[in-house]
């Protein structure tokens, strides 16, 4: 049966294709590129910065959330504006943000799915605002947050249907609001995941567990600061409860907090007790930690008054399980703690007077860390040699002005040190001899003028040392004898001289020269081949231009290969060497802020290809003649992705750019050839100049796709007066492009409307095209056919997809070619080599009686598959014979035809079969293709909607 195509005028199916179709042309040249400019936000530098993106909209004056938040979002941070409103609207298609902070706001009110879109989120805080109650379903759709965090607000209510979608919540924090009963707090205490409850400083007067009515899975409660008059607990409600707070507990005017128990194993696995400066009796107290006896680990009994501190100490010593006691802001004398024999950590820090007795600490047998700190020791207690377990000891913040050999020398096994913020003047040569096991050691802010060979013996495994703030001026070879060091401070000190003081330390991978008064590095860094991270910022190393005189300058970093990240920031040099990185081939970060020079050389970065990142901020560059080498000083640095040029003097930003104009590029199109890397721009506080000399820059800020320029909207002009004040892109910059000519103009439209004419053909009458290109192919080889009266050389073609190969070759060709006797032609086997794909189609339909399509999903799906049925229906129109046979291996509903191949229309018009509704009855199936391929051929001898 003939097959004709419908070319009159089109249906209403095409009209409505056609309509979407220019709907999306339209909607992608409007919003053709997702900026990162931000209006009134940033995105935080971060490298990975499509994966976990960071937007930062703290303290903007915001009223309301900004609407250009880009979707995939990861953290965002609008605190400390003035929202007071959360609209239904307001964070829309937010599906991938985990972490959202808008504490220190005036919220008062949340439309009912505010945040429904917010599948993803795990962290929301709503601390410092003006929530009155949560109800409603105020929560829903955050089915997977982890911490809800709700402050100092004025919730005075909590409904379970404003919680009840927060069923993975584990953290909720509800601190000084002003909720007055236990029972208001149910519905959170109810929540199946919830680990930790934070609803200290509120208005409670009591905390009855029967209130609480049912088991919760809470493991940390913290009910501090709140004017409890009893705590009672008379079911097993917290079977997990790992940590209790009741610090500042209790009635503020007279009267005590009462302790109602019943059953110490209601409370069986708390091992975390705060107890700070509750209004307790100290017998009510004792009684608490009797009751935990068996579970108690930690004990914290701050604030005491002094008979009520010896009472709970003496209590706390007999409880087996104790190992950590803080003891801070107590007057604790010297015989309150003789009898406690198994505590292991201690902290007395912030005492008033602390006397410390041989007896106590000699009976600490398990004592692994001790804290002193801020206390008024004048020296290292003499006590202390009796803790040989002792592995953490914190002197810092005492009044310590000398460490003599003896003082520590039985703590063999310390391995952290602190001793920071002292007077320590002198330190004793042996004083460091036996702690071979010490890590750690901090000395910074003393006043240590020399070391005195005091790291010479010893320290073998101290890997980190902190010596800034001290009055350190020479150093050479004081760190010979530290084989395993990886981190050294010496900041904020007045060195002069450092003559091999780095000689011996191969293992250092960090070294803190900051401030050190340093006029020329010379070689002292020569041995540090594993250094990673150096730091002489806020010295004096200055380079007057010796080029005049051709004075060479020896490079200070040569030999540091492993170096990666460099600050030099804030120096006198008036001069960069062109050869002044020279060695530094692993560097990633360079910072040079206000280094004072007000050139660069075009080789400057010659030897740091690998540079990443780069700050030359507050530099007077506003001299230097960019214009002539930056893309070379660029260009030698391609993976550069940050850039900090802020405060440079620069009123023109156009020298970064190369700037590419054809007859096929708008005239405004800019690229950075000179940096394809970078995904970060800074250039902030530089006097801009509101005119056509930064066209390019503010069209390509407003544009680019793949560069943030951190406050791009809040540039401020200052040239020309008339426009001193107003944002830099703000300005128009349309009257800058005119003079690229009309035939640019006419050119680049020309291509637009050819371009949208040529995906509108494509999109609506494709088909119509490659119909009539076959068409005319089918005639010419049809002529040429019949023209040598070329006889056919087999029965029927057979057009499949390779993956209904195992059908054909396991039932069609058995039952035609050796059960029915038919010659049949099949790709793989009689197509000739060395011939195109096309004219092996072409021969093979032509040179069959009849083709059989052997129809499935994936034959639908194939680009050759297509061909080859578009081929054989063009053969049906050219002939008018019925020369197409269609067999469908799988039911294919008619609307799923539609779009493939005019497949619908050849279903309606030609001989096809169902494999899968012979069933059982193939028999059939074969005898109606036998009755098909046997059908003469002429116009009036097929065989219509044959189905099985």
């Amino acid at each position: 049966m003939k097959i004709m195509p419908e070319l009159g005028s089109w249906s209403a199916q095409s009209q409505i294709r056609f309509s979407l179709c220019f709907l999306l042309c339209c909607r992608f040249f409007v919003n053709r590129v997702n900026s990162y400019v931000l209006t009134n936000c940033t995105i935080e530098n971060t490298r990975n910065i499509t994966i976990n993106m960071k937007v930062l909209c703290s303290q903007r004056n915001l009223e309301s959330i900004p609407n250009d938040i880009p979707s995939k979002v990861r953290f965002l941070d609008i605190s400390y504006n003035y929202i007071s409103k959360i609209k239904i609207f307001d964070l829309k298609f937010l599906t991938t943000l985990k972490v959202l902070n808008m504490c220190s706001n005036i919220i008062s009110h949340i439309d009912d799915g505010a945040f429904s879109d917010l599948v993803a989120l795990q962290v929301l805080n709503l601390d410092e605002n003006k929530l009155t109650c949560l109800s409603g379903h105020m929560f829903q759709g955050l089915g997977n947050l982890l911490v809800l965090t709700l402050s100092e607000n004025y919730i005075t209510t909590i409904t379970r249907s404003s919680v009840q979608s927060l069923y993975s919540l584990k953290e909720a924090v509800l601190k000084i609001n002003r909720l007055r009963d236990i029972e208001h707090v149910t519905p959170i205490f109810h929540l199946p995941n919830l680990q930790t409850l934070d609803i200290s400083g509120n208005l409670f007067d009591s905390f009855q567990s029967s209130k609480i009515s049912k088991s919760t899975s809470v493991r940390r409660l913290d009910v501090s600061y709140n004017t409890l008059k009893i705590f009672s607990i008379t079911d097993n409600v917290f079977p997990d409860l790992q940590t209790l707070h009741l610090s500042y507990c209790g009635p503020h005017e007279n009267g005590s907090m009462d302790w109602d128990i019943p059953d110490s194993h209601f409370l069986r696995n708390v091992s975390d007790l705060h107890l700070s400066h509750i209004h307790m009796s100290a017998e009510m107290m004792s009684m608490v930690l009797r009751s935990l006896n068996s579970s108690l680990v930690n004990l914290t009994l701050n604030d005491q008054v002094e008979y009520k501190l010896k009472t709970l100490v003496d209590e706390a010593c007999h409880i087996p399980t104790l190992r950590t006691v803080h003891l801070k802001e107590n007057n604790i004398s010297k015989d309150m703690l003789q009898s406690c024999t198994q505590v292991t950590e201690m902290d007395l820090s912030d005492s008033d007077t602390i006397e410390l007795s041989e007896l106590f600490f000699r009976s600490m047998k398990y004592l692994r860390i001790l804290s002193l700190r801020s206390n008024r020791l004048r020296s290292i207690p003499n006590v202390l040699k009796n803790l040989a377990t002792l592995e953490v000891l914190n002197l810092s913040g005492n009044m310590i002005s000398r460490l003599d050999c003896l003082d520590l020398d039985n703590l063999t096994r310390l391995t952290e040190l602190y001793l920071q913020i002292n007077y320590i003047s002198i330190i004793e040569e042996c004083f460091f001899q036996d702690m071979g096991a010490l890590n750690i050691l901090y000395l910074y802010n003393n006043k240590i003028f020399t070391l005195n060979g005091a790291f010479k013996k010893g320290l073998v495994n101290l890997e980190s040392l902190n010596l800034k703030h001290n009055y350190l001026r020479s150093i050479e070879g004081e760190f010979e004898n530290l084989p395993s060091l990886k981190h050294l401070d010496l900041s904020f000190n007045d060195i002069y001289l450092m003559k091999g003081a780095f000689e011996d330390l191969a293992t250092l991978t960090t070294l803190d020269l900051s401030s050190c008064g340093i006029l020329d590095l010379g070689k002292s860094l020569t041995a540090l081949n594993a250094l990673k991270t150096l730091n002489v910022s806020h010295n004096s190393m200055g380079f007057e231009d010796f080029r005049e005189n051709n004075i060479q300058i020896n490079p200070p970093f040569s030999n540091l290969s492993s170096l990666e990240h460099l600050v030099m920031d804030y120096q006198s040099t008036f001069y960069l060497p062109s050869d002044y990185l020279q060695g530094l081939k692993s560097l990633l970060t360079l910072s040079a802020q206000n280094f004072h020079f007000n050139s660069l050389d075009p080789e400057t970065f010659a030897h740091t290809p690998n540079l990443i990142s780069l700050d030359i901020s507050k530099n007077d560059l506003s001299k230097n003649d960019f214009t002539e080498h930056s893309l070379k000083l660029f260009k030698l640095i391609p993976n550069l992705e940050k850039l900090y040029m802020s405060e440079c003097g620069l009123p023109s930003l156009d020298f970064i750019f190369l700037v590419e104009r054809n007859i096929f590029k708008k005239d405004n199109e800019v690229s950075l050839s000179s940096l394809p890397a970078l995904t970060f721009l800074d250039v902030q506080g530089n006097p801009f100049s509101c005119d056509c000399s930064n066209a390019f820059f503010i069209q390509w800020a407003k544009s680019n796709s793949q560069t943030q320029v951190v406050e791009a909207y809040q540039y401020l002009c200052k040239y020309p007066k008339d426009l001193k004040g107003s944002k830099l892109l703000d300005l128009d910059t349309r009257p800058c492009f005119v003079d690229s000519g009309f035939f640019y103009y006419i050119s680049t439209a020309s291509l637009v409307i050819l371009t949208l004419l040529g995906a509108f053909i494509y999109h609506l009458l494709r088909w119509q095209v490659v119909y009539a290109y076959y068409l005319f192919q089918a005639y010419l080889y049809d002529a040429k056919r019949k023209k040598h009266c070329v006889p056919y050389q087999f029965d029927a073609f057979i057009s499949y997809n390779a993956h209904d190969e195992p059908w054909v070759k396991g039932e069609l060709l058995p039952e035609l070619e050796e059960g029915q006797g038919w010659k049949l032609c099949l790709h793989h086997r009689d197509f000739q080599p060395g011939k195109s794909i096309i004219d092996n189609i072409t021969d093979a339909i032509y040179g069959s009686r009849k083709t059989i399509s052997v129809i499935s999903h994936r034959y639908l799906e194939s680009e050759w598959c297509s061909r080859e049925i578009q081929m054989a229906s063009f053969r049906l129109f050219d002939e008018q014979k019925d020369v197409l046979i269609l067999v469908f291996l799988e039911e294919i509903p008619d609307q799923q035809l539609s779009p493939y191949h005019r497949m619908r229309r050849l279903v309606k018009k030609s001989t096809y079969l169902s494999w899968p509704k012979a069933g059982d009855h193939t028999g059939v199936f074969w005898h109606k293709l036998r009755m098909a391929l046997e059908t003469k051929d002429s116009p009036h001898s097929s065989l219509f909607n044959t189905v099985l």
